[in-house]
């Protein structure tokens, strides 16, 4: 497999606070899967920015949370305890710590593209016309979670005729092991490729 790194681009979902720290996420991964994602992400970030595949940002950020609650089964699950995305009414308000992208996968240069409200990348936001205006026909997934953001905007990239790459080291979910690993094994039979970093390099390199 061959990819090229002047139509390639990355998008990388909602590697923000909100579910990367801890400390102040709203709809956290697991706290022991945090640093080993953003360390295998960064590393992935930092050598394709070498070889010139730009880095985009897509940032989850809502006004208000009547926003959020505009989705019933949000709405519903938000006072759920027994759903993993109890409190999802309060996930990366405006000007809230959660809607800062993780200072390790950032770096001057990468792009950011923000008011992302719901799971799918394109919906309402200027993702597709960034990509075009780059020259991108490839597409780079990386990001939280596999199980929803990801997936979602995988499926819709191939709808609108991308190539799609699952960079599988640098995906995870807040769904758990199974549910990640059956969402990826989905992407692999119905989207795209899931490839290892040292894959999609080496397809880069090529």
């Amino acid at each position: 497999m061959k990819l090229n790194a002047q139509s390639t681009a990355v998008v990388a979902i909602d590697m923000h606070r909100g579910h990367l720290d801890p400390e102040v996420a709203t709809l956290p991964l697991p706290a022991e899967q945090c640093g080993p994602l953003i360390t295998r992400a960064a590393q992935l970030f930092s050598e394709l920015r070498a070889i010139g595949v730009p880095i985009i940002h897509v940032v989850t950020e809502y006004r208000e949370p009547p926003e959020i609650a505009a989705n019933p089964f949000w709405q519903a699950i938000h006072d759920d305890p027994k759903k993993v995305r109890q409190g999802i009414l309060r996930h990366n308000l405006v000007g809230s710590p959660g809607t800062q992208i993780i200072p390790a996968l950032w770096a001057e240069g990468d792009l950011r593209v923000g008011g992302k409200k719901r799971y799918n990348c394109f919906f309402a936001t200027d993702l597709e016309f960034l990509l075009r205006r780059l020259g991108a026909d490839t597409l780079i997934l990386a990001g939280i979670n596999t199980t929803t953001c990801v997936l979602n905007t995988a499926f819709e990239a191939t709808n609108r005729d991308f190539r799609v790459v699952i960079a599988q080291d640098a995906v995870d979910s807040m769904d758990g092991e199974e549910m990640h690993r059956f969402a990826l094994r989905l992407l692999a039979a119905a989207v795209g490729q899931v490839l290892p970093n040292q894959e999609i390099l080496k397809a880069l390199r090529s």
